[in-house]
């Protein structure tokens, strides 16, 4: 009998313990917090016939945390799935792993057509970058560049 009170007791705090929440609260950190205050921006220059459009943006948040964003009408070929983007000093892609690459900021790749948000690493400055660029590295080609005023 002693054992039967026991395993009821314990399912008896396994169901009044455990609810199910109703409205999840999803954290995105690669969201922005409050309004994105825009520091710069740029329009899409296309490049080799991607289609490549819209705007970027660099801004900070209402917590401080720097981000680019692309718009709403943000688009560019995404079909080789290797799209990545850049801040760079120019408009022109031009590597040079052999210095740690100064000349570029790896941002990440972008996987869908729209509004994109990129977290910028904290204690990284982006003052010396001066263009977006759409990097098809499958190809090895620029698919667009969006300079940041």
């Amino acid at each position: 009998m002693k054992k039967v009170f026991i395993l009821f007791y314990i399912a008896f705090l396994g169901l009044v313990s455990c609810s199910e929440d109703n409205d999840p609260i999803t954290i995105d950190p690669t969201r922005p917090t409050g309004t994105l205050n825009v520091a710069r921006s740029g329009s899409f220059v296309d490049q080799n016939a991607a289609g490549s459009m819209g705007t970027a943006a660099l801004g900070l948040d209402s917590q401080g945390k720097e981000f680019l964003q692309f718009s709403t009408d943000f688009n560019t070929a995404l079909a080789t799935g290797t799209v990545t983007v850049y801040l760079s000093t120019s408009d022109t892609f031009m590597p040079d792993p052999g210095n740690g690459n100064p000349n570029l900021l790896l941002v990440g790749p972008v996987r869908m057509a729209g509004e994109n948000f990129f977290a910028i690493p904290a204690g990284i400055s982006t003052a010396n970058y001066t263009h977006v660029l759409l990097w098809c590295g499958s190809v090895g080609i620029p698919f667009g560049n969006a300079p940041l005023q």
